[in-house]
């Protein structure tokens, strides 16, 4: 048991967790809250005395420790390890449930053994578990764990690699990096690399000189330049060219950059974080991606999931969809198509679901949305609802002929994947899918 701190000791501690500006409490080792700051008082106090009040009581509403309840428990990992611990999780304020980043520090007597813990909790502002107006939106453990990545990295200088699907929010969480860090009052500046021909490279990232080339007429401020201070976003930094990639290599290696036409180099000064839907370590094993580029925007991955990594999810977007949508304000999802939507795919992600949501949001007449309203979706159920989509063939072929019914499957069923994307699916290089898809064809036909 711990040993109970003196009265007349309580008033200096808790003046010590008043130069926390975020919620801070002192804790015993059976979760018992000993004193707490002004600010946590006034978040979750409502009014009630907190002193030997248990934590998860009044932060979770448990009855049980979080480790108890499915969370993981700060505390809990502190006296596991004897060190500090920090984790993300979702806790009843008076503004509702919010994301909260839990970090616990051991105290120790003067024997060494851990007696108390200092608990610091900082509230995530860019994200909500509930539907909100703006911002990123979710509660599920893999959004959560996410979420966690994005609050660790956010407050440093260190370049940031978002990889995940296409529709998976990678903007989103860019632009929650840029707003969570010490750059936030600096500009947020999104560079759509898929979009950068080599022509326009150089002239968009670092701007050009009045007459640097013809059609010159005025000097152009690039959008490095533009980042000044702040965030430069690289979003499909994996379609640059390789011819390039050399040229943002030099920047970030030199952190200097010179205007089209200029003779005087310039400072960079913005924080880099870069997004791909596309696997960036296999296109560096198969020479179509420079290997010191990719470790250089690499410092810190963070993997965005799909929809399906996040079933429980879905209710929660789609309200947020709807809210935010102005043909969706004021309607709702009935039961029966929150079901419909739960059997689909989603191999477009939270975009494919906004775009499905705007149309049933336009066909609905009475402020209800039911599966009818839900178009687009029959055609894609669930891949556990679904029988095989590529049916094994009755008699046994050789395997490079089944292969190459293979490859002939997965072309036709690309969607609007490009050929480099279907290659990068399928594990082999651009080239040789061309070859390979020939010669299936040639055997085909």
């Amino acid at each position: 048991m711990t040993t109970s701190l003196p009265q007349r000791v309580l008033p200096e501690i808790t003046g010590l967790l008043n130069a926390y500006r975020d919620p801070a409490i002192l804790l015993d080792r059976d979760y018992r809250i000993v004193t707490a700051n002004h600010a946590y008082r006034e978040v979750y106090g409502e009014g009630l005395p907190l002193q030997h009040r248990r934590c998860y009581e009044v932060s979770h509403g448990y009855g049980v420790p979080c480790d108890q309840a499915g969370e993981d428990c700060p505390l809990k990992g502190s006296l596991e390890t004897g060190g500090a611990q920090r984790v993300l999780h979702i806790h009843h304020t008076p503004a509702g449930q919010e994301h909260v980043d839990v970090e616990t520090h051991p105290v120790r007597d003067e024997a060494g053994e851990i007696a108390y813990f200092l608990e610091v909790l900082r509230h995530v502002r860019s994200a909500s578990p509930q539907s909100r107006g703006e911002g990123l939106v979710g509660r599920s453990p893999a959004f959560n764990r996410m979420l966690a990545m994005v609050e660790r990295v956010a407050p440093t200088e260190a370049a940031v690699l978002l990889q995940g699907e296409s529709g998976t929010g990678k903007e989103l969480v860019a632009k929650a990096l840029h707003d969570d860090s010490a750059r936030a009052r600096g500009p947020f500046v999104p560079v759509e690399c898929s979009g950068l021909t080599e022509s326009l490279f150089e002239s968009e990232l670092f701007g050009h000189e009045k007459g640097a080339f013809t059609g010159a007429h005025y000097r152009k401020t690039g959008l490095v330049e533009a980042a000044r201070g702040g965030t430069l976003f690289l979003d499909e930094v994996g379609d640059i060219p390789l011819p390039l990639q050399v040229k943002l290599l030099r920047l970030l290696e030199t952190r200097t950059f010179r205007p089209v036409g200029s003779v005087e180099p310039r400072q960079a000064d913005f924080r880099l974080v870069c997004a791909s839907h596309r696997d960036l370590a296999a296109m560096v094993a198969d020479g179509r991606f420079r290997e010191d580029l990719y470790y250089r925007l690499s410092t810190f991955p963070i993997h965005l999931p799909a929809l399906r990594e996040r079933p429980e999810d879905l209710p929660l977007l789609a309200r947020t969809l709807l809210q935010r949508s102005a043909q969706g304000a004021g309607k709702r999802l009935t039961d029966a198509a929150l079901e419909h939507l739960r059997r689909h795919a989603f191999p477009g992600n939270v975009r494919e679901l906004r775009n499905v949501l705007e149309r049933a949001a336009i066909l609905a007449d009475d402020g209800e949305i039911g599966p009818g309203h839900l178009l687009g979706l029959e055609a894609e159920p669930h891949p556990e609802s679904a029988g095989p989509a590529h049916p094994l063939p009755a008699a046994i072929l050789p395997l490079r002929r089944m292969a190459n019914r293979y490859l002939v499957w997965a072309e036709a069923n690309a969607g609007d994947m490009d050929r480099a994307e279907l290659a990068e699916r399928l594990g082999m290089s651009e080239r040789t899918l061309y070859r390979r898809l020939r010669e299936a064809h040639a055997e085909a036909g």
